[in-house]
């Protein structure tokens, strides 16, 4: 594909006071929305529709990715049709929110945390920037600034760094100079905080009722960071914090985006609102509504990651909000200018794709690093006979990729014991005093992020936990844990190599647990 009908920017050749026609609207509102794709390939119906509606930047998902060939094509010809100020961005942050599986996987934040290794924490986001660029992204939703100073929290956890806000933004902010300096954007997330939440924004509208003395202590601190060091984009959290706006999400709150985020910390970079298809939103506030309060209130660019209707609301919401003048023209082309300044520092562009392998050796030695013995654990002996008691299926989160499943943690064990593997499908409602009551050494694999009930914390335990997936497991179950913040193939190669007395793990939780154990 060529350039000849892709995209471009517009600048209407009329003075700033002067009423734009609906062609020059519907252009500029195209500009300032990312949309989301359901395909694996270009095709004439997907490419008509970015043409039509102006669009220049787009989410890609784990369901538009089937191997490198086939992504690199999707990128370029995305690129072919929406021009050299393309940005095509994912979430590629590590541990369970990666979306090409085949590249170097990378830890999850909360592993780096554990290893508490800045220069780690630099090298693997320059890692993990060059794979994706190669792959045709030149923008990367990560790394999470979130302080995951709650436990109860269901969506954040292990893709946090911590939760003392100057070791956690020392670390995050190492690894977006790492990713800057491979030529990707970051976009730090979820300003002004969704760490200290026990509601999944995806699903529900979560609030943070804080001081506004207790915010700028924790959940201000590292985006306050990452605004003197100059991130280039930030995403918006739908939460509402009533210290700051009882009234209004932080996404559509013109006292956080433009009264605290650009007047008074000076923000420069891009905004862009967390996906506007979440049911804090959507469900509450219509997606075309939403949109219009999101840009009133100081975002540059919306995230518009639901169906093809929403997106086509959404776009004939900004046009008719351009095109009334409640927004102005000339605040419309500082939106764009800021965007613009992103695309020319980060450009999309064509670069060759290699699987290195020392990219995949930092990884799997930075999973390592993260490795962590709660309870002064030790392995069984090799040869032992042991019993697994895992979930069967392996699942997402609707944020997350699937976990890991049984019979692969079963296989891991297996080259090193006698295995005898119970599954089941739902924690709550399995029997877990019908276990056999024999000689095996007990190990409980927890796969999902979903935490334990009571039924199962005070009914039962093992003789050893690993914790593969959400470290605050480890609260639930009263028994001894390793824990490696993620299910990535080099995690559980970590946890074999520590089995078989071949690493130690040295990892610390960078969370105060002291006291939360049940």
């Amino acid at each position: 594909m060529t350039n000849t009908n892709s995209t471009s920017p517009v600048e209407p050749p009329h003075a700033l006071n002067a009423p734009l026609n609906i062609d020059d609207a519907r252009r500029l509102a195209g500009q300032l929305v990312m949309v989301r794709i359901t395909v694996t390939r270009m095709d004439d119906d997907l490419a008509e529709f970015l043409r039509e509606h102006h669009i220049r930047a787009v989410c890609l998902f784990r369901n538009n990715m089937t191997d490198e060939v086939q992504l690199k094509k999707l990128t370029a010809d995305l690129r072919a049709v929406m021009g050299p100020e393309s940005l095509i961005a994912l979430d590629q942050e590590g541990g369970a929110v990666v979306r090409p599986t085949w590249v170097p996987p990378p830890p999850s934040a909360m592993a780096l945390g554990a290893s508490d290794d800045a220069d780690l924490c630099y090298q693997v986001g320059a890692a993990v920037a060059r794979n994706i660029k190669a792959l045709g992204f030149n923008w990367n939703f990560a790394p999470v600034l979130d302080l995951n100073n709650n436990v109860d929290n269901p969506v954040i956890a292990e893709r946090s760094f911590g939760a003392d806000p100057q070791r956690a933004s020392t670390l995050a902010l190492a690894w977006m100079d790492g990713s800057l300096s491979e030529g990707v954007a970051c976009c730090v997330k979820h300003f002004p905080g969704h760490g200290d939440t026990n509601v999944d924004s995806h699903r529900a509208l979560p609030t943070v009722n804080k001081s506004l003395a207790e915010l700028q202590a924790m959940e201000f601190a590292p985006f306050q960071i990452a605004v003197r060091r100059n991130a280039p984009a930030m995403m918006t959290a739908h939460i509402v914090y009533p210290a700051l706006d009882a009234d209004n999400p932080a996404t559509m709150s013109p006292t956080i985006l433009t009264n605290l985020l650009r007047e008074q910390w000076q923000y420069r970079g891009v905004v862009i609102t967390d996906g506007m298809d979440m049911q804090a939103i959507a469900g509450r506030y219509g997606v075309g509504n939403a949109a219009v309060k999101a840009l009133l209130a100081g975002a540059d660019m919306v995230m518009a990651i639901g169906s093809r209707e929403s997106q086509t609301e959404t776009l004939a919401a900004l046009t008719e909000v351009i095109l009334s003048g409640q927004i102005s023209y000339q605040t419309v082309q500082q939106k764009l200018q800021r965007i613009r300044q992103l695309t020319d520092a980060y450009p999309c562009i064509d670069t060759d794709y290699l699987t290195d392998a020392a990219d995949r050796a930092l990884m799997a030695h930075a999973w390592q690093r993260g490795l962590t013995n709660v309870g002064d654990l030790q392995p069984p002996a090799k040869g032992s006979r042991v019993r697994l008691v895992i979930r069967a299926d392996a699942v997402s989160d609707g944020v997350s990729e699937a976990g890991i499943t049984a019979d692969k943690v079963a296989s891991m064990l297996a080259d090193l014991y006698d295995v005898d593997t119970v599954t089941f499908s739902d924690a709550e409602h399995f029997d877990w005093c019908s276990l056999p009551q024999d000689d095996r050494c007990v190990i409980l694999a927890s796969t999902v992020r979903k935490r334990y009930g009571e039924s199962v914390r005070r009914s039962w335990k093992p003789d050893l936990h690993l914790v593969l997936w959400n470290p605050f497991h480890m609260l639930d179950i009263q028994s001894p844990a390793l824990i490696t913040y993620g299910f990535a193939a080099p995690a559980i190669a970590a946890v074999r190599a520590w089995l078989a007395g071949e690493i130690q793990a040295q990892g610390h939780i960078p969370v105060d647990i002291a006291g939360q154990r049940q």
